[in-house]
């Protein structure tokens, strides 16, 4: 598998469940970990569907997932791919993680070791949200 996260738990959960990807068609595999206030920490990856406009992304997984679980306030997210530019979260996933977990750091990862951290706003600048409704 590689780079294993340099003894940060979100980086290597995100490295970890990359690895449950459901990625037949794309063969692009993503994972995802989100770290709610308490500190626990929630997966995803992305999971491919023959229609493709059906597939989600291993960022919206993991934050459904933890939303599911009663998570309702985050810390910090990592996204993690096989890809020598490190791969930010997609339009649909920045939306997602704006509206639940707002301006927090987001750390993308590689299998090579490599990582950088954003916060969202910069990833995701004059994003719409509840106050505009």
């Amino acid at each position: 598998m590689g780079w294993s996260g340099s003894g940060d738990p979100l980086l290597a959960a995100a490295l970890a469940v990359r690895e449950n990807a459901f990625a037949p068609y794309s063969k692009f595999k993503v994972g995802a970990a989100v770290q709610g206030l308490d500190g626990r920490i929630h997966t995803g990856c992305n999971v491919e569907n023959a229609t493709y406009g059906l597939t989600v992304c291993a960022e919206r997984v993991a934050v459904l997932k933890a939303v599911s679980e009663g998570v309702r306030k985050f810390r910090r997210v990592a996204v993690a791919a096989d890809t020598g530019t490190l791969t930010p979260p997609c339009g649909a996933c920045r939306q997602i993680l704006w509206e639940f977990c707002g301006d927090v750091p987001v750390t993308l990862v590689n299998l090579h070791g490599k990582s950088e951290t954003f916060q969202l706003r910069d990833l995701f600048p004059r994003a719409f949200d509840a106050s505009y409704l």
